[in-house]
């Protein structure tokens, strides 16, 4: 295993920051600095960053049903409950793949594959995460070409890349985006206040009968399309 993937398989982050560490001096193999991008550190090797020595993990992909009045980072200033709370000690350092505000309910994937989590959550691929949203009244159909055709946020165009109805106040939506709480202040902006938002889908991994605040190993399966998923450039991005 090359030393970007060895680096990226313990956690430290995508094969390109993994790069720019190798490319700095700053890690070292049995003591000595690596800048050989080619090396390949073996068993008995020890690896540090910084001199403190990097371990690979076992490798593990989750998915979590967080529940509502949880915040998806790994310790909170205001010591409210946080997803990692829900997870067994024993587990390795996990990365979230992007982020529910503590009021959104739904699918979370969790991996230490840093390069992995990286992909997932880049704008880049435009990767679909799905939402069952409830309103606070009736929806007015006449609007939903304002949220298809982008509302301006902080500067910024946010656009719903697919809705469709379910029932008088609740819908399915799709976005291509991630923009702070952009679901809920895309629906403020037409005069709509969200009462439940829960995301169901990522790509083609769906949160199906998994209960609020358990978790689930991805299978083999499951991961293997992932990582076939993130690796498709969007058409008409190649060249940019």
């Amino acid at each position: 295993m090359r030393l970007n993937r060895f680096l990226a398989a313990a956690g430290i982050g995508s094969r390109r920051h993994c790069d720019e560490l190798i490319a700095a001096g700053r890690v070292t193999i049995n003591g000595k600095p690596c800048t050989d991008f080619s090396a390949q550190p073996g068993d008995r090797d020890h690896v540090k960053i910084d001199g403190k020595l990097v371990r690979v993990a076992r490798p593990l992909t989750i998915v979590l049903h967080k529940p509502a009045g949880f915040v998806s980072t790994t310790n909170d200033p205001a010591a409210r409950n946080t997803i990692f709370d829900l997870l067994p000690s024993k587990f390795p350092r996990l990365f979230n793949v992007g982020r529910l505000d503590v009021e959104t309910e739904g699918l979370l994937i969790l991996t230490n594959d840093g390069e992995l989590a990286h992909r997932l959550a880049h704008p880049r691929y435009k990767i679909d995460k799905e939402y069952e949203v409830t309103l606070d009244r009736a929806w007015d159909h006449a609007l939903a070409s304002k949220l298809l055709s982008g509302i301006l946020l902080d500067g910024q165009r946010a656009q719903i890349a697919r809705l469709h109805p379910l029932a008088l106040t609740r819908l399915r939506v799709v976005l291509r985006q991630g923009m702070n709480r952009q679901i809920r202040r895309m629906f403020e902006a037409v005069g709509y206040k969200v009462k439940q938002l829960v995301r169901t889908r990522i790509g083609n991994l769906r949160l199906g009968d998994l209960p609020r605040g358990h978790w689930r190993a991805l299978a083999k399966s499951e991961l293997a399309a992932l990582k076939q998923l993130n690796q498709k450039i969007p058409r008409g991005r190649e060249s940019r």
